[in-house]
């Protein structure tokens, strides 16, 4: 099965587009340890925070940058939002994820816990994750 694209999201749910093979920074991380992350690869465009399963909050390079001190907790400078619920329209995950620069957001429950995230292609043609490609 093909990636879905962006404009093939009508009728899906976030659930259907959600990426799920991605990791999570644990809540003791450092701002020096999220850089580190970022700078591992250059398509790590969103870091997680969370406490188990329970989502802690978003960062992007820029909020590690220079300013913050790399011992400073990292969840002191991570966002808690946007987020978007696995059961929401996936036109809502779709424009959620476009509005950012990281083209991503959060799958979020009603209970807290980090499910995944809607990624758009650096192309912004497809949902990253679906597929087998």
């Amino acid at each position: 099965m093909p990636r879905v694209r962006i404009d093939e999201a009508d009728g899906l749910t976030v659930a259907d587009i959600t990426h799920t093979r991605f990791g999570a920074l644990p809540a003791t991380a450092t701002v020096g340890e999220v850089r580190a992350w970022f700078a591992q690869s250059a398509s790590r465009r969103l870091a997680f925070i969370a406490d188990g399963e329970r989502y802690l909050g978003s960062l992007t390079p820029e909020d590690v940058a220079d300013g913050a001190q790399a011992e400073q907790p990292a969840v002191t400078v991570a966002q808690n939002g946007p987020t978007v619920a696995p059961d929401a329209p996936a036109t809502t995950g779709r424009d959620l994820a476009l509005l950012t620069d990281s083209r991503r957001v959060p799958v979020v429950d009603r209970e807290g816990h980090l499910l995944g995230v809607v990624a758009v292609t650096g192309d912004l043609q497809s949902f990253c994750g679906t597929g087998d490609g």
